[in-house]
């Protein structure tokens, strides 16, 4: 059985699709016998670094010295967030940057490169967006999710990074329970 962080990084605290599907993945790992830890991000106090000297300094503050230790724990990391402006929404990169901080992803040698940190852990980024799923991987490229995916978790040595992307989540009429079902299979493999 494995050890699995679901990131529910919505930064709506109010009840939203995000959650439900983050609850829904987390169910479903549970109910096959999984390890299951939730991290809602909306429920943490996050500022923004604003200085090279903060990011170099580990965090003091309790939820995100937690937060790094669930990292650190984690064998498949989930995380699940709306697409704002093509891309993840800036919640979660404040989180990121935050849990980053101290060279926690990886140890820069400028003369030799990286040394990844979380090498050994896999991850899926679940994304929900008002347009088209296809349309935004296809036209647009998909690059701020791959972005996310390439610069911030390949870097952290975590791979394989697997993709779910739902579109249309603000209709009234969308296949919600549909796409819960999903979910929950996919915590269910902890894939």
């Amino acid at each position: 059985m494995s050890k699995i962080l679901v990131i529910d990084a919505h930064p709506d605290p109010n009840p939203a699709l995000g959650h439900a599907l983050a609850e829904a993945y987390a169910h479903g790992a549970r109910a096959s016998g999984h390890e299951v830890r939730l991290l809602r991000l909306a429920d943490l106090q996050l500022t923004f670094l604003r200085s090279s000297a903060e990011f170099a300094s580990p965090p003091i503050d309790p939820g995100l010295v937690a937060a790094r230790e669930d990292i650190s724990w984690a064998q498949h990391i989930t995380l699940l967030f709306p697409l704002w402006l093509g891309g993840a929404p800036a919640l979660l990169h404040a989180f990121l940057e935050h849990a980053g901080r101290a060279s926690f992803f990886a140890e820069v040698d400028h003369s030799k490169g990286w040394r990844s940190k979380l090498e050994g852990r896999s991850a899926r980024l679940i994304v929900t967006m008002g347009g088209p799923a296809l349309l935004y991987r296809l036209w647009f490229g998909g690059f701020g999710v791959r972005a996310l995916a390439r610069s911030v978790l390949r870097l952290a040595g975590i791979g394989p990074v697997r993709m779910t992307y739902f579109g249309g989540a603000a209709k009234a009429d969308a296949p919600h329970a549909r796409r819960l079902e999903t979910v929950r299979e996919l915590g269910r493999r902890a894939a």
